[in-house]
């Protein structure tokens, strides 16, 4: 659907069906339908209406045998209000958004449990040292004259015959 005409007449197709849905269709059959999308071929011939239902299974399938049964009286004031010599066949089709979005939260929910799990499981030890970084060497005043500190930790051992 990138043409623009098609564009306009799928926005308005759904501006008159959910309209009608609303205001004109009184089947009792007809759960709370929400239109989420049109669709229309380039041609203008098909026009495929998504919707979802707030409800049921029953009340997905009672809602579309009603939308089945009213698709003559809302085409025909699409096919007024439009004002097309040529009107589009509608086709409703329900929607799998919320299907599909109630399973992709399923899925996070299991990803969260197991990162909990596994953060449960973590041990809180590290496995060096405790300040595992590097520090400058700190040159001690206690030691006496005879020993001086090496950069490796020993000691240096000086005899009086070696100060000469």
């Amino acid at each position: 659907m990138t043409n623009p005409r098609v564009r306009k007449i799928a926005d308005r197709i759904r501006v008159i069906v959910a309209e009608m849905l609303e205001r004109r269709i009184k089947d009792p059959r007809l759960g709370f339908v929400t239109v989420t999308d049109v669709r229309v071929t380039g041609d203008s011939q098909q026009a495929s209406i998504f919707y979802t239902v707030l409800g049921t299974e029953e009340e997905l399938a009672s809602t579309a045998a009603a939308l089945e049964s009213a698709k003559g009286v809302i085409r025909s004031e699409v096919a007024k209000q439009l004002g097309m010599r040529i009107v589009p066949s509608l086709t409703f089709i329900p929607d799998a958004l919320p299907e599909n979005a109630r399973a992709l939260d399923e899925v996070l929910e299991r990803a969260r449990q197991l990162d909990e799990e596994v953060a449960a499981r973590r041990v809180e030890a590290y496995a060096g040292e405790p300040d595992p970084y590097k520090k400058p060497r700190v040159v001690e005043d206690d030691l006496d004259d005879e020993q001086v500190a090496l950069d490796d930790g020993s000691d240096l051992d000086f005899d009086e015959d070696d100060r000469a």
